[in-house]
């Protein structure tokens, strides 16, 4: 039997859609256990400051639906020093806390390594970042929705390109990771996808753009990370306009819309899926790693594993997308 009595969920890092649903997943699933449960907010800022409060069923009520997360968010420099993790170690005993859920990405979890190698705390982490760079899940909450948002947009900007036969480059989050470019590319009928996990010189992209020209393609769509190897998709568009001035080139960033939104149901469900199986788990002893969806199944990986081993970018994403660009 499991010695953990109460049980406290945060969320830390960029908000993602689905963060919710997996806090009301893993509060219902600790009250269906017997166990207590308490909110922490403002992630690990919140914990040092002692802002924890008691939740019940009926405190996640009508949630699953929405975006952000109702425990907000924030960075915490306190919680990177010793004197500040002992502070946060203190609230969790005063407050009878036994175990935590971390819901966020790499920075969240590498604050719970540290925490639990400090401590000795159980602490288990489910993965909420639109960015999809997490190693040890197929997918991670947010992605999904962040992606549709993205499509939604291309769409309508498409609309606008094809009518005044216009290039637009628009530009999407993936500082350090292309997922939501190079899905999104291949799920609009992007000409070319420019991500930090392969370079396109503009060269290369020049050639493309004069192929297509070349086809009498009545508009294009160029999708750029925003942490491209050739810049952002405003640089990359002056360098275009330069060399190719009978283009009328516009530059459309997405920025935090794709952070926003009410989560879809894949999202929905694998936080849902998430939430329960990081409390479950918890219970029957596992900590200092995340629960994760591969295959379909759940899966546990060390957090220092899911830290340090990056999710990598599937190559035949970009493949498909540059033979059906044409």
């Amino acid at each position: 039997m499991s010695n953990i009595k109460k049980i406290a969920v945060f969320t830390s890092g960029g908000d993602a859609p689905g963060m919710n649903a997996a806090v009301r997943a893993v509060v219902r699933s600790c009250i269906y256990n017997n166990v207590r449960v308490a909110g922490i907010y403002r992630g690990y800022q919140g914990l040092i400051e002692g802002d924890i409060e008691e939740l019940t069923a009926r405190s996640v009520n009508h949630i699953l639906q929405r975006g952000g997360t109702v425990l907000k968010s924030a960075r915490s420099k306190d919680f990177r020093t010793a004197e500040g993790r002992a502070k946060a170690h203190e609230k969790l005993l005063s407050n009878g806390v036994d175990a935590l859920v971390a819901i966020g990405g790499d920075g969240t979890f590498t604050g719970a390594h540290f925490f639990n190698r400090e401590f000795d705390f159980p602490i288990i982490g489910i993965p909420g970042t639109i960015d999809n760079d997490l190693y040890g899940t197929d997918y991670t909450i947010g992605f999904d929705t962040a992606l549709n948002t993205v499509i939604d947009a291309v769409d309508k900007i498409r609309d606008t390109a094809a009518s005044h036969n216009r290039l637009f480059f628009v530009e999407v989050m993936g500082r350090d990771a292309g997922f939501i470019a190079a899905h999104a590319g291949l799920a609009s009928g992007a000409l070319a996808v420019l991500i930090p996990e392969r370079e396109m010189t503009i060269d290369q992209l020049l050639e493309r753009l004069n192929e297509a020209r070349r086809q009498n393609k009545s508009s294009s769509i160029v999708i750029v990370a925003e942490g491209g190897k050739s810049g952002d998709a405003t640089e990359i568009a002056a360098h275009v306009a330069e060399r190719m001035p009978y283009y009328d080139t516009k530059v459309t960033i997405l920025g935090h819309i794709q952070r926003g939104g009410s989560p879809s149901c894949f999202d929905r469900n694998l936080a849902s899926r998430l939430g329960v199986a990081a409390v479950e788990q918890l219970l029957k002893g596992k900590r200092d790693c995340m629960v994760g969806m591969v295959h379909h199944k759940v899966v546990l990986t060390p957090f220092e594993k899911a830290i340090s081993d990056k999710y990598q970018l599937d190559n035949e994403v970009v493949r498909i997308s540059d033979i059906l660009s044409i």
